[in-house]
């Protein structure tokens, strides 16, 4: 008789512990739904940092191939600026700079072709957060010595 009545007293104290114990998991979901997806919403944009970061990576050493291959200085930077943009049109947010870094246009004065190119990503624009991300990058590429014929 006596371990019955503790059975019930043990039960009963289980039932007003659930009772206070209610809606907890609501409580905790609540609190901490926004913050993962907080979390995943940064990973995202830092992700598309790395990308952009990749793609303006690309896009120097396209528009370095493009530009290095071209008979004329002129037609050199032109086909530069449309390679690189070409290549960032989706990834950039504001214009396309494509800047010559080698000197002249000559194999004797420099055998290479070096651009910089830069421009603004979306990055954490995302977040709400207006931080301008301007990622830039310079690659060079050998002067073709059996360049396009104009």
């Amino acid at each position: 008789m006596r371990n019955s009545r503790l059975a019930a007293a043990r039960c009963l104290r289980r039932l007003r512990c659930l009772r206070h114990d209610r809606g907890l998991s609501t409580v905790e979901v609540v609190i901490l739904a926004p913050v993962m997806i907080l979390f995943i919403l940064v990973l995202v944009a830092f992700g598309q940092l790395v990308d952009g970061r990749g793609a303006i990576d690309g896009a120097a050493r396209d528009a370095a191939r493009a530009g290095s291959i071209q008979k004329e200085h002129g037609t050199a930077m032109a086909e530069a600026r449309k390679a690189a943009r070409a290549d960032l049109a989706d990834v950039c947010s504001g214009p396309v700079s494509v800047v010559q870094k080698s000197d002249g246009f000559d194999e004797e004065v420099d055998p290479f072709f070096t651009v910089e190119v830069s421009c603004e990503v979306r990055g954490l624009a995302m977040l709400g957060l207006d931080i301008p991300t301007t990622l830039e990058a310079t690659f060079s590429s050998p002067l073709d010595p059996y360049r396009r014929s104009a």
